[in-house]
């Protein structure tokens, strides 16, 4: 007997299971449990006692992270384990019962999904958001973006002081030395003319190890100095000083932060990679690696190459009925982080290996398309071989474009012999249209008044 489980995961709320047959009747549903042991035996009791393991599928939604545990747990006991994604069955249940939604009925439509849908199911053999990898490189890219946001932040505050402490600060937020200087509270111009130019002067040449000395105290004694003559008194420079404090702190902490999750994903990669074939991928770093081999998974799961690209998101929609059809932008299905890195990659990619440059030159310069486009067609190129190489277990190698090996001098001569775009082209295909804001003649609010006339009555082209 082949039966397949459907589960409709909840959060907070019990769980609720349905069992079908593989003809799609509905041996039991609407039953209850929690992520516990005692639960999970008593459904695992509810099977039919001549069923085999090996004939059981379970599906289910994966529904933030509630589904690890229940997938490793069924795996355990040698359960197929298949995920559907949200909009898929939500599709799907919109077809089966368009004016009803319950968790007994998405149960059921789950149980019954692989009658209704046998194409889309993939087996779910990894830990998700239980691998450490894959969060590690989540992490990153969020602490990464959470330091951006904290050092433009103070570098608007900075503004308030004036122009001078950008140029004083050499316009550097990212390094160590001048955060701890504003992390200190000596963005107040007061307490830099306390402090004097000699004990300025040991504080940057402890902080920095001798790169900072008298220069650039003296720029920054420049700036106090201008900001006192450009405000006098009218300012709280004590409450701003403070204000810029917090966020130098909190940006030498999540640099630090950031810091040691790198050396984690460092050994995590030299383990799941030992024979270091995404190192030999050309545009491929460590950062951009250890995001590819974390939420790509293990490539070899993948029945096909295009399935690979399918997961990525970078392959573009196709609308198509009859003797019409249109390809429209990248589906986006796929993991975000995963896309941008392999955007990031291949734009590194093209500089590198001959074949990707060539078609990045024709799809620029003969096809027309602008430099994102053809981008998001080198980067599947590059999954696809990122791919191929993982399967086979073998390293990436340059190649020219009539297959003959190469290495990575002879590979960069011939990108700039034949495959170099024109820079008048690349500015016109580089260039994006700007978003609409608000403007005399442009507003944001469709409730504001129109400044400009009327425009009610057509006119011929030309017309005045």
């Amino acid at each position: 007997m082949i039966l397949r489980m459907g589960i409709d995961i909840a959060v907070r709320a019990p769980h609720q299971a349905s069992l079908a047959d593989e003809r799609g009747r509905v041996l039991w549903s609407g039953h209850r449990f929690r992520t516990i042991a005692e639960d999970l035996d008593r459904l695992w009791s509810r099977l039919p006692a001549d069923a085999a393991v090996e004939e059981l599928t379970v599906v289910m939604e994966p529904t933030r992270n509630a589904w690890v545990p229940l997938a490793a747990w069924f795996r355990r006991r040698g359960v197929q384990v298949v995920l559907v994604s949200a909009e898929r069955s939500a599709d799907l249940r919109a077809y089966y019962a368009k004016h009803t939604k319950s968790d007994r009925l998405d149960s059921v439509l789950l149980a019954r999904l692989p009658m209704l849908h046998p194409e889309g199911l993939h087996p779910e053999r990894g830990l998700g958001p239980g691998d450490p990898l894959r969060r590690a490189t989540k992490l990153h890219s969020t602490l990464v973006k959470r330091r951006t946001t904290s050092l433009a932040r103070l570098d608007a505050l900075l503004e308030i002081l004036g122009p001078h402490w950008h140029a004083a600060l050499s316009g550097d937020l990212a390094n160590k030395t001048p955060l701890r200087f504003l992390a200190a509270g000596y963005a107040d111009p007061h307490s830099v003319k306390r402090l004097g130019r000699s004990r300025l002067v040991r504080f940057f040449h402890r902080h920095s190890r001798g790169a900072w000395g008298e220069p650039e105290v003296d720029a920054i004694l420049a700036a106090a100095t201008a900001t006192l003559e450009l405000w006098d008194d009218e300012l709280g420079f004590p409450e701003l000083a403070e204000d810029i404090a917090v966020e130098a702190r909190l940006a030498l902490a999540l640099t630090e932060e950031i810091k040691e999750v790198d050396e984690r994903i460092a050994v995590l990669v030299a383990q799941r990679d030992p024979a270091g074939i995404i190192a030999s991928v050309p545009g491929v770093g460590a950062v951009t690696g250890a995001v590819i081999l974390g939420r790509l998974g293990d490539a070899s799961r993948f029945a096909s190459l295009a399935a690979v690209r399918g997961f990525s998101g970078l392959v573009p929609s196709l609308d198509s009925s009859g003797l019409s059809g249109k390809h429209g932008g990248p589906t986006k299905r796929g993991d975000a982080l995963l896309r941008e890195a392999l955007f990031m990659s291949a734009n590194q990619a093209r500089r590198y290996d001959p074949t990707l440059a060539a078609k990045y030159h024709r799809l620029m310069v003969e096809a027309g398309k602008h430099h994102n486009s053809a981008m998001c067609h080198i980067a599947t190129t590059l999954l696809t071989r990122v791919a191929a190489c993982w399967k086979t277990q073998t390293s990436y190698q340059l190649r020219d474009v009539d297959g003959r090996l190469i290495d990575k001098t002879e590979a960069k001569a011939i990108i700039a012999l034949h495959y170099t775009v024109p820079d008048h082209l690349r500015r016109a295909r580089t260039t994006t249209t700007p978003a609409a804001g608000t403007g005399r003649r442009s507003k944001e609010s469709q409730r504001a008044p129109s400044t400009g006339p009327s425009t009610t009555h057509a006119r011929r082209p030309g017309a005045a």
